[in-house]
């Protein structure tokens, strides 16, 4: 009867440390699993290929853009050669037909001038007075110096001017008073220029003190 008892005791004990051990090996489980959820890093979305997509993209819109400009830019310089070309063509014919306009005025302005030496040329011819020749002879020199007048020339001043080598030819001296050193005193050619252009310089006698 002892031995029975002891047995029964045994079994208890027995079955007792089987529920503790279950009981524990759940507590452990379940441990292990909040621990795990826990500790557990949370992971993180990968932007890398995002980003580097974003850049692409942003690479290819500036390459656009630098295309769109660089063929707006060769429009507006095609454009403006083309421009430039023809404001270059039309200021060479404003210029050709401002000169040939200029070269017909002057021709039309000489042939009074033509009609005059004529004139005395007649009339020397029949035996005009000296007088009357000499008059027709000074209305055809006023006439060609209209005629330069109407081109732009200006004779060049002279007689009593001071001698001025960019201007003036000496082509010999006449003795003079010290007042008067330099100073032209007498014109054999007159000379002319356009503007500041010269066209021919006058022959002059200049004043020079012994």
């Amino acid at each position: 009867m002892n031995k029975t008892r002891g047995t029964d005791r045994y079994r208890q004990h027995e079955g007792k440390e089987e529920e503790l051990r279950v009981t524990d090996r759940r507590r452990i489980r379940l441990d292990d699993d909040a621990d795990g959820t826990a500790a557990a890093p949370a992971e993180e979305p990968n932007l890398q290929p995002a980003y580097v997509e974003e850049l692409e993209a942003r690479a290819r819109g500036a390459e656009q853009k630098m295309l769109e400009v660089q063929s707006r830019f060769e429009q507006l310089r095609s454009q403006l050669q083309r421009e430039t070309d023809e404001t270059r063509q039309r200021l060479n014919r404003a210029a050709d037909e401002r000169a040939e306009r200029q070269k017909v005025e002057f021709i039309a302005a000489l042939l009074p001038v033509m009609d005059n030496l004529q004139r005395a040329i007649a009339a020397a011819a029949e035996g005009s007075p000296r007088e009357a020749v000499v008059d027709g002879l000074k209305g055809t020199l006023a006439s060609f110096n209209a005629a330069l007048m109407a081109t732009g020339a200006e004779p060049i001043p002279s007689v009593g001017e001071q001698f001025n080598p960019e201007l003036h030819d000496a082509v010999d001296t006449l003795p003079v008073d010290a007042g008067k050193d330099g100073i032209v005193t007498g014109e054999y050619t007159t000379g002319f220029k356009i503007g500041d252009r010269l066209l021919r310089p006058a022959r002059v006698q200049v004043g020079r003190a012994q």
